[in-house]
């Protein structure tokens, strides 16, 4: 018997992807919180002590990890929405197939890039 090429992911194999895909949210989420804490309280080192002539030199490294601190929670919430898409993905069982060679992507990709919505030969092209 011609042994046909999978066009989608079972049922279990999407809960399993869902199962690792709400794990990683749930700790972003965690990562995203801590991110935005250390932004609501920027003078945890309390360098109200130090003497006046480091304070030029503190604010500006102060401003300097507050921008990096900025950059990483923007790049933690996008990885968030991308992990969200995925799983509405999941629930319309198109998920871990390629947007632009219709094949699957192979699990071993997914489990690596949860989010992935490119196959690796398709991620190649765009170079």
């Amino acid at each position: 018997m011609d042994k046909q090429e999978k066009t989608r992911y079972s049922d279990t194999e999407l809960q399993e992807f869902k199962d690792l895909i709400i794990d990683k949210l749930r700790s972003s989420k965690e990562e995203l919180s801590a991110l935005t804490q250390s932004l609501s309280n920027p003078n945890m080192n309390g360098t109200d002590d130090t003497a006046g002539t480091y304070k030029t030199l503190e604010d500006g490294s102060a401003t300097l990890e507050k921008e990096s601190i900025n950059q990483l929670a923007a790049r933690q919430r996008k990885f968030i929405d991308n992990l969200e898409s995925a799983l509405v993905r999941i629930e319309n069982k198109t998920y871990g197939i390629c947007r632009e060679t219709g094949k699957l992507i192979p699990k071993e990709r997914l489990r690596a890039v949860p989010h992935a919505t490119l196959s690796m030969e398709a991620k190649l092209k765009q170079t």
